[in-house]
């Protein structure tokens, strides 16, 4: 049996890297999807590609600093599949290497936005609804980089540390509501924001970077997928609170 059959599941920044091949991957198992992106295009190339599998997606625009964005998202995955199960906060943006002293107000704003305050707004927003239907899981992207933190990133390292604190907090409050809260760190991965992360001179940082992880590689899409997929399903149902690193080893 599928590992996610009829669950109803909603997806953010599902319309390219992480969040599409997650979305492919939770329809694979039997998962209902919403595929929500700010860009509506791609997310409904992704929820064709899952029709075209055989599988159930609606797409949808969303931004998610918008809290009622965000609360109209979960509201549709109500009523279009009947319930909502597992919400995945995964729509994040990079930071390019930045001193801190260069770092401006408008940078921190926008990157607090949507790697905290769009996290913020699915948890807020899913948590009465998982209470009241007995159950769900929350996943939310956060980073190697909360935990073992590279220079020039400042702000994007703090993000990602608020949303793993964010996850742990989170699930001691509403474990005993049955929702198990999980935070996912991936190492670097090949994703189209790969190029910002890795600044102008792409390739050799690239190289220096793959020297750091003991596996020796980058993540790939489907890395994270799988991990997720293993997160919502019933198989972690001891798996709450946890900041579980895709990481090739890197964190160790």
């Amino acid at each position: 049996m599928a590992r996610l059959q009829g669950l109803v599941s909603v997806i953010t920044g599902a319309g390219s890297g992480i969040g599409r091949a997650s979305a492919l991957a939770f329809a694979a198992e039997g998962a209902c999807v919403v595929v929500a992106d700010l860009d509506r295009g791609a997310a409904e190339e992704t929820a064709a590609s899952i029709g075209a599998q055989g599988g159930s997606a609606s797409p949808l625009q969303v931004d998610v600093t918008d809290a009622a964005q965000v609360d109209a998202m979960l509201q549709h995955a109500s009523e279009r599949f009947g319930r909502l199960d597992v919400l995945f906060n995964n729509a994040g943006i990079p930071q390019g290497f930045t001193p801190v002293e260069e770092s401006s107000d408008d940078l921190f704003e926008r990157i607090m936005a949507v790697n905290v305050r769009g996290v913020f707004n699915g948890c807020r927003a899913a948590v009465p609804r998982m209470k009241a239907q007995g159950g769900g899981v929350i996943l939310n992207t956060a980073s190697t980089a909360g935990i073992r933190p590279r220079p020039g990133l400042a702000i994007y390292n703090a993000s990602k540390a608020a949303v793993i604190s964010l996850t742990k907090t989170l699930a001691l409050e509403v474990a005993q509501y049955r929702i198990r809260v999980v935070s996912i760190c991936p190492v670097a991965t090949d994703t189209p924001m790969l190029a910002t992360f890795l600044g102008p001179d792409a390739e050799e940082a690239r190289e220096r970077f793959v020297a750091t992880v003991p596996w020796g590689r980058l993540n790939k899409p489907e890395d994270l997928a799988r991990a997720a997929v293993f997160l919502a399903s019933p198989e972690a149902e001891m798996v709450t609170g946890t900041a579980f690193e895709v990481d090739g080893g890197r964190d160790i």
